[in-house]
């Protein structure tokens, strides 16, 4: 079976890895999903998605050298936004208009944004690392700095005799 780009095949995960998974296809070949082509959401860690064994179903996106890049996240139905609007994009070939964006009414568009998750508190014990951490560079620094001022000193004045 020849793989051609934009095929689309069945393959099972056979190893997983920091930069993305290695894929066995039809006809004992290999094929590589990188991890920005897994989902169509940020992918911090691969295997929360994919895990080995797992059947996949993924497209040929390239073919260079011997090398096979796969892809899963092009088979999936891509994110709505904004209740099926597309994605401001400027619309005016890249030239910028006097204030700023606008959509065709004259109107600055709304952008909707998430609401803010309030941090976690912190530990005792990151406080603590926190206060050492500025302790320690506050020293660092006032030690510096005497030790400076000691060998200016020390350099420009003769030596007394005793």
């Amino acid at each position: 079976m020849e793989l051609t780009v934009g095929a689309v095949v069945e393959g099972k995960v056979k190893s997983i890895t920091n930069f993305g998974a290695f894929i066995s296809l039809p006809d004992n070949k290999t094929g590589m999903v990188h991890i920005s082509e897994v989902a169509n959401a940020y992918v911090s860690d691969i295997r929360q998605h994919l895990t080995e064994g797992q059947d996949v179903k993924v497209m040929v996106i390239g073919t260079d050298n011997g090398k096979i890049n796969l892809s899963i996240k092009r088979l999936e139905p891509k994110p709505q936004r904004d209740g099926g609007k597309p994605a401001y994009r400027g619309g005016n070939g890249g030239q910028r208009r006097e204030g700023g964006p606008q959509n065709r009414e004259g109107a600055r568009p709304q952008l909707q944004r998430a609401p803010m998750q309030p941090a976690a508190p912190k530990t005792a014990d990151q406080l603590f690392e926190e206060k050492l951490k500025a302790f320690m560079s506050e020293s660092d620094s006032k030690l510096s700095g005497i030790k400076q001022y000691a060998d200016h000193r020390g350099s420009s004045r003769p030596r007394r005799r005793g």
